[in-house]
C-alpha cells in the first residue's frame, strides 16, 4: 500500500518529530532516576519540574503540584474517580450517556460497588441535557463526571455552564472532567472554568502512548491509585517515566502554538470533507447536525450500508477512519453513543468516524472525497435495503 490517509486522530496521533527529538537524550545520556541523590539525576528531575510547569499552563492550573503523571487517560480518569470516593462517604455520582468506555465501565464496576449513579441523556445532536443534571444533584452527590468533547462525535460540552450548576446546587460536589479529546483542540483552563479534576492523554496529542496527566486541584483531596513510593508528591507511585513526561510537556507546548491552527484550518478541512461527502454521496448523513464540536472531528452516518464494510473498503485504498471508539473496536453492538442520540437504524451501524489532526493535507482531503463516492456506491449495491435506497436517492434528488 503505497498511499496512507490516516484520518482516525481520535483513536490516536503520530507523535511529533520535536516531540521525539526533546525526548531522545532521555532514553540514552540523562537516563538518571530522578529521585536519586546524586549530581547526576539533577537534570532529570529538573526536566520533570519543566514539563509539569508547561502543562500547569496549558491546562490552566494554579499551581505546577496540581498536575500529577500518569500513564493514559484511563489512569487519570480511575485515579481522580476512585481516589475521590475514597475521601467521601456519600455515594451519589452523576455521569452521561455519552461517556468513553474508560470512564463509564469504572462507574459501572461502582454501582456493583453499592454506589447510585445516574446518567445524562442527550437529544439527537448529542448535546447534554443540562436541565437533567440540576435535577439530579442532591445533598449526597460526591461527584459530577462529563468529558469536555466526545470522542465519537467532537460534540463540546458546556463545562463552565455545568461548574456553575453544580456549585450553585451543592458546592461541595467535586466536578471530574475527561478532558483526553478536548486537549490540544479548544483552549482549557480548568481554574476559569471552575473544574476539580480533569485527565488528558498524551498520545491524542502527538505525544507517545503510555503516558497521560491528571489535574487536581489543592482543595480536592485524593488517595493514590498505585501505592508504593514517594513519587507525584504521594499521589502515584513508581519511578518516573522521564522522557515521556518530557515528551508530553513539549507536546502541550506544541498544542498551545498550534492551537489557532488547528480551530481554523483544520476546521476547514474538516468542513470541506464533510461537505464533500455531503454532496457526492446521497445517503451520508452529518450525525450531529449543526451542534458545536471540537474543529478534527465528524460523525457521518452513510444510510442502509454497514459501516465495517465501508472501513475495509478505504483500508484497501490506504485510508484510515474508524466507526467509533478503539476501546469498543471489533464489538458488534452500535456505538452507545449514537443510541443515546437516538441516531436512526438506518444509519446507526454505516456511520463512520473522521477525526483530522495538523498534519491532515488538503490532498489528502481531496483524495477521499474523490474516492468515496465509488466506495459507497459499490456498497450500496449488495445492500437488501434497494426499495428504500431508492426512495432515499429520489429524495436528495428533489431537495437539491
Amino acid at each position: 500500500m503505497d498511499k496512507l490517509i490516516y484520518l482516525d486522530n481520535n483513536a490516536t496521533t503520530k507523535v511529533d518529530e520535536r516531540v521525539l527529538e526533546e525526548m531522545m537524550p532521555y532514553f540514552k545520556e540523562e537516563y538518571a532516576n530522578p529521585s536519586s541523590m546524586y549530581n547526576f539525576s539533577k537534570k532529570s528531575s529538573h526536566a520533570i519540574r519543566e514539563a509539569r510547569g508547561k502543562l500547569k499552563d496549558f491546562l490552566g492550573a494554579e499551581n505546577e503540584k496540581e498536575i500529577i503523571f500518569t500513564s493514559c487517560g484511563s489512569e487519570s480518569a480511575n485515579t481522580a474517580i476512585r481516589g475521590y470516593l475514597a475521601n467521601t462517604k456519600k455515594k451519589h455520582i452523576i455521569t452521561t450517556k455519552i461517556e468513553h468506555p474508560c470512564v463509564l465501565n469504572v462507574y459501572k464496576y461502582l454501582e456493583k460497588q453499592g454506589y447510585k449513579v445516574d446518567y445524562i441523556g442527550v437529544n439527537s445532536n448529542g448535546e447534554l441535557n443540562t436541565d437533567e443534571l440540576s435535577h439530579m444533584i442532591t445533598d449526597d452527590t460526591a461527584l459530577v463526571s462529563v468529558m469536555w468533547a466526545n470522542n465519537e462525535t467532537g460534540i463540546l460540552n458546556p463545562i463552565k455552564e455545568i461548574s456553575q450548576i453544580i456549585k450553585s446546587k451543592n458546592p461541595e460536589t467535586k466536578f471530574f472532567v475527561d478532558g483526553v479529546q478536548a486537549a490540544g483542540k479548544v483552549p482549557i483552563n480548568v481554574a476559569e472554568c471552575g473544574v476539580d479534576m480533569l485527565g488528558i492523554s498524551g498520545h491524542k496529542l502527538h505525544a507517545p502512548k503510555g503516558i497521560g496527566a491528571l489535574y487536581v486541584n489543592s482543595k480536592t483531596m485524593i488517595s493514590p491509585l498505585i501505592i508504593g513510593g514517594h513519587q507525584e508528591r504521594g499521589k502515584r507511585a513508581g519511578t518516573e517515566n522521564v522522557p515521556y513526561i518530557v515528551g508530553l510537556g513539549k507536546a502541550a507546548e506544541l498544542a498551545s502554538d498550534n492551537l489557532e491552527y488547528e480551530m481554523t484550518e483544520v476546521a476547514r478541512l474538516r468542513d470541506k470533507l464533510e461537505k464533500g461527502i455531503l454532496h457526492n454521496i446521497y445517503n451520508a448523513r452529518v450525525n450531529t447536525g449543526l451542534a458545536k464540536r471540537v474543529p478534527n472531528t465528524t460523525n457521518i452516518g452513510f444510510e442502509y450500508i454497514e459501516g465495517e464494510l465501508i472501513l475495509l473498503h478505504l483500508s484497501d485504498l490506504g485510508i484510515c477512519a474508524s466507526s467509533g471508539s478503539a476501546c469498543t473496536s471489533g464489538s458488534l453492538e452500535p456505538s452507545h453513543v449514537l443510541r443515546a442520540m437516538n441516531v436512526p437504524f438506518t444509519a446507526i451501524h454505516g456511520s463512520i468516524r473522521w477525526s483530522l489532526s495538523r498534519f491532515t493535507t488538503e490532498d489528502e482531503i481531496d483524495y477521499v472525497i474523490e474516492k468515496l463516492p465509488k466506495v459507497i456506491e459499490d456498497i450500496t449495491k449488495i445492500s437488501p435495503y434497494q426499495a428504500e435506497l431508492k426512495a432515499l436517492k429520489e429524495q436528495k434528488i428533489i431537495r437539491a
